[in-house]
């Protein structure tokens, strides 16, 4: 990656092995690099820790917080310490005035801190060109965790893909080339219409109850409640259900378990089975919302 950062000051707080490879390129990248919240015997050369965020944060032009942003405790993810950091309103008014501040989700507790303290935040999965890179890991993740979970394979199986957005789409060309019989369901025509051209079996979300007792393993990524107990009832005891959505996911847990179905959540699985790739994805992006801005 081109030097093209060169004396910018980034502040990076928690995050997990993805920010890592965050820190490397940055470095490479020519920026004056700070980090609290990770541990500094894993640190790429280059890069400057800080036991506490507020001296992180002095001086610079940027901040990188973890993707998975705030929790329900107000704490930034740093599952590679013991001690996670607090985000509190006081740490926000640590912030230097109008620079860019990278999460991956904000959610409502961080967005409320934001709109507060006055702070500039991107959510970078809300971005066309992560969501789409980032459906590649996650899609692959998925299939690895079908093929973990069950006794038969990809091939010859029936998978069923709920919604046709950027995890779906990446989801079931995948499902298709490794031999699937792959089935999706969508509401818009013009997604349809893309299905059949992809020869892939479109599903109307309407007649999705009709289909789903054939399945082998259906994948979810529509973030509000669809496998419903209704649905479920017409999904035979020997199906997977791996729900993909963001919180709280698609599927009525609790009636899977009742009916004996295997319904697991995955949520950030590019963290979790391609941490450099999905790394280098992330920085790849904010290197060059930061260059566009240093240019503007």
């Amino acid at each position: 990656m081109q030097n093209n950062l060169k004396g910018m000051g980034i502040a990076v707080l928690g995050g997990d092995a993805r920010s890592l490879i965050i820190l490397e390129e940055l470095v490479a990248s020519g920026a004056v690099v700070n980090t609290a919240g990770l541990p500094a015997d894993v640190l790429p050369a280059g890069v400057h820790y800080f036991s506490e965020p507020e001296a992180c944060l002095a001086g610079v032009s940027a901040v990188i917080l973890p993707v998975s942003g705030v929790n329900d405790k107000r704490q930034l993810y740093c599952p590679m310490t013991s001690q996670p950091l607090t985000f509190t309103s006081e740490l926000a008014v640590c912030f230097p005035p109008d620079i860019p501040i990278f999460t991956g989700v904000a959610g409502p507790y961080l967005s409320k801190i934001a709109a507060e303290s006055g702070l500039r935040l991107i959510e970078l999965m809300k971005l066309n060109e992560v969501a789409i890179l980032n459906s590649i890991p996650t899609a692959e993740g998925a299939v690895q965790l079908a093929m973990e979970m069950l006794p038969i394979t990809i091939h010859g199986s029936c998978a069923f893909v709920l919604g046709f957005g950027r995890i779906g789409a990446t989801l079931a060309r995948l499902l298709s080339a490794m031999g699937a019989s792959t089935w999706v369901v969508a509401r818009r025509p013009e997604h349809l219409a893309r299905i059949t051209e992809l020869n892939l079996m479109p599903v109307p979300f309407a007649e999705m109850s009709r289909y789903l007792g054939e399945s082998d393993m259906i994948f979810n990524t529509i973030p509000v409640p669809v496998l419903t107990g209704e649905v479920l009832d017409k999904v035979s005891s020997g199906t997977l259900i791996i729900d993909l959505a963001s919180a709280p996911g698609g599927v009525d847990f609790q009636r899977a378990a009742s009916i004996g179905v295997k319904a697991i959540l995955a949520p950030g699985l590019p963290g979790k089975v391609a941490p450099k790739t999905a790394g280098r994805i992330l920085a790849k992006v904010i290197i060059r919302l930061l260059y566009e801005e240093m240019a503007g």
